[in-house]
Formats: C-alpha cells, structure tokens, sequence
C-alpha cells in the first residue's frame, strides 16, 4: 500500500540509496492545456533536491514555466515490487552545467560514453538544469526497490 514516507529525502536511508543508485526516473510536468507530461529522465540527488538536465528546447520548460507543480516516480510497477513517488516543485536555471558536477558525471559516465558523448558534450546538448525541491515522499515496498 502506498503511503506517505517523509518531506525530506535524507530522512529515510532507503530512499537516498535508491535514488543513487537508480539510473532513468520519469518527471511529470503539466502542460498549458492541463495534461500531464511524464518523460524518463537522468538525474542526480543534491542533498534532499533532485537535478535534471534537459535540452533547451524541451516542452517541459515551458510547463515548469507555467506551474513548477511535478512529480517524479522510479521504478513503479508490480514487476519492481514498489514505488517510489516524490512530489515538489521545480525552478529552471541557476544551475552549473552537468559536465561540472563530479557526482552527477560519475553516475552517468558509462551511459554518457555508451552514446558516443563526453561530459562536455552531454553538458552542450542538455544544457538546461532545473532542481526539483522535493515536499512529499510516497512509497511502498523499498524493501524490494533496494535489490
């Protein structure tokens, strides 16, 4: 059953290691229209933010434009054994650029060499960042999301 866990992500150490550790996410924005947008993303945890890079011409910035109201799930399907759903707002900008962040480069590094990229060109392609300020954490069965 899912249920209401924290407003922090540091809060519960299953959530900090899942979100480490899991690769694609997928982040919900509302369109102009009203209808909800959900796109697989990468992404790295800053403390109890979540950062998501996108290219600049992405529909999804001008939705977050509009109204920062998102969401962001990994792994939520019965195959997975849980969910994890985080609920917050997002700000675009204000962001170094991704080939900056030792952390998030680490985490992406096989994925960014798998596509032919560095670094710098990843950084040149999705080079708009926007920080997901988390304020609610819905999940049930992390136990089985850690494996």
């Amino acid at each position: 059953m899912l249920a209401y866990l924290c407003s922090m992500l540091t809060d519960n150490p299953k959530v900090m290691a899942i979100l480490d550790r899991d690769l694609i996410g997928f982040l919900t924005a509302v369109n102009e229209s009203g209808q909800p947008q959900s796109a697989p993303v990468w992404f790295w945890r800053d403390h109890d933010d979540l950062v998501v890079y996108n290219r600049p011409t992405s529909p999804r910035l001008i939705s977050i434009a509009a109204n920062p109201k998102v969401s962001f799930s990994v792994r939520g399907d019965m195959r997975a054994g849980g969910a994890l759903i985080l609920e917050g707002s997002a700000t675009v900008g204000g962001l170094p650029p991704a080939a900056d962040l030792p952390d998030y480069v680490a985490k992406y590094e096989r994925e960014i060499e798998r596509l032919g990229w560095t670094p710098a060109t990843f950084s040149e392609m999705y080079s708009e960042g926007l920080r997901v300020t988390v304020s609610r954490v819905w999940a049930w069965g992390l136990d089985a999301l850690g494996e």
